[in-house]
């Protein structure tokens, strides 16, 4: 990749070049705020062309003494924030290292002291709010303790500030909270931890419940705040005023009830604008709609319209035979995402339908559902 020099590029020249606001131009004064919608495209346009500086300097396989060595650098970047792998500490700290602060320099940047470790992989490291460490030679990814502290941190700050709120309207304060980011890692190993965080989160509300009522003994406070819902107990539900003004039962969202999705590596090869890769994006779609609630509201909606049925061989569409999402119009030309474009079919029908087409039918991608007991 061809990279042009900061000081004569597009990017300073973009830098330089103010914003309008209200039809009248404003000059840039002063760099962009950290946060704000263009850092992280900043970030990546800066940063661009790492990774192909690194596979330059540092081949997949190496040939040294006549034997045939791999020194495992690879780059992992999200915006500003990236990890470099190596096989030896050595190698990452005299050769990779000052290879990319010579990359920065360029750039007019440098690395943060404070934030580049260069650590081993059993030790682990935190990245993106996830723990990455091997345990006896296995790795595995879990949730960071910052990250568990700063959630509880936030739900103990809005229970703390509700302390005259109803049951119901606090429930609506940490549902999207704990929602979002169980969300969030629901890919990792976390099962443990959500249970965890539900008991850290428990145990505040408790408190909390018991504050408000110092008088009732802890069976009256449970019978109020906390009950008993599909074969669950010690649920924290509350009323709220529906849209229509009538009462609504509502119950605290709870991270373990989430569960725990394997993420699906995409294909790095995919080309959404290539037909031959319609069918691999398509069941990738179909899986993605079972995995929310929207998206089984649409995959039963298509399956009611079609009366169950396979539209092209005419046979029924089951949980045993299984079902792939076809676009009548495929989305390599032009076609949409609306439901009036997608039919239901079976999985061999899908691949005959393409391949009848002149579209090549590539293995769909396979994702496991983990359900904690």
């Amino acid at each position: 990749m061809t990279h042009i020099p900061m000081d004569k590029g597009i990017l300073r020249k973009w830098l330089k070049a103010g914003y309008m606001e209200g039809n009248v131009l404003h000059p840039t004064e002063a760099g962009t705020p950290q946060g704000g919608i263009a850092s992280p495209v900043i970030a990546n346009l800066a940063l661009d062309g790492l990774e192909a500086c690194l596979r330059a300097a540092f081949p997949r396989y190496v040939w040294q003494g006549g034997q045939r060595t791999c020194p495992k650098v690879n780059l992992i970047r999200l915006a500003d924030d990236f990890v470099i792998t190596g096989a030896t500490r050595d190698l990452l700290e005299h050769e990779v290292k000052p290879l990319v602060e010579a990359f920065l320099r360029e750039r007019g940047l440098e690395l943060s002291n404070e934030k580049t470790v260069i650590t081993h992989i059993a030790d682990g490291f935190d990245f993106l709010g996830q723990n990455i460490r091997k345990y006896n030679g296995k790795l595995l990814i879990k949730p960071s303790a910052k990250s568990i502290k700063s959630l509880l941190r936030k739900v103990r700050a809005v229970i703390k500030g509700n302390k005259s709120a109803s049951a119901g309207n606090l429930i609506c304060h940490l549902t999207p909270i704990i929602r979002g980011w169980a969300m969030y890692h629901r890919h990792a190993v976390s099962a443990k931890v959500f249970q965890s965080v539900d008991h850290a989160i428990f145990q505040s509300l408790w408190r909390w419940a018991k504050r408000r009522h110092p008088n009732k003994g802890v069976r009256w406070v449970k019978a109020r705040y906390f009950h008993t819902s599909d074969e669950r107990h010690w649920v924290f539900s509350g009323k709220v005023r529906g849209s229509k003004g009538q009462p609504q039962t509502v119950r605290l969202f709870t991270a373990h009830s989430l569960p725990i999705i394997r993420h699906t590596k995409i294909n790095s090869q995919v080309n959404p604008y290539d037909p031959q890769w319609e069918p691999y994006l398509e069941q990738r779609q179909g899986l993605k709609m079972a995995a929310s609630l929207q998206g089984r509201s649409t995959l039963l909606y298509l399956w009611q319209r079609q009366d169950g049925r396979c539209p092209h061989c005419g046979e029924a569409i089951t949980t045993i035979t299984g079902w792939h999402n076809h676009h009548k119009v495929w989305r390599s030309h032009g076609g949409s995402d609306a439901t009036d474009n997608r039919v239901l079919l079976h999985p061999t029908c899908h691949s005959q339908v393409h391949h009848a087409r002149g579209s090549t039918c590539i293995p769909h991608p396979v994702t496991r559902v983990f359900r904690k007991a």
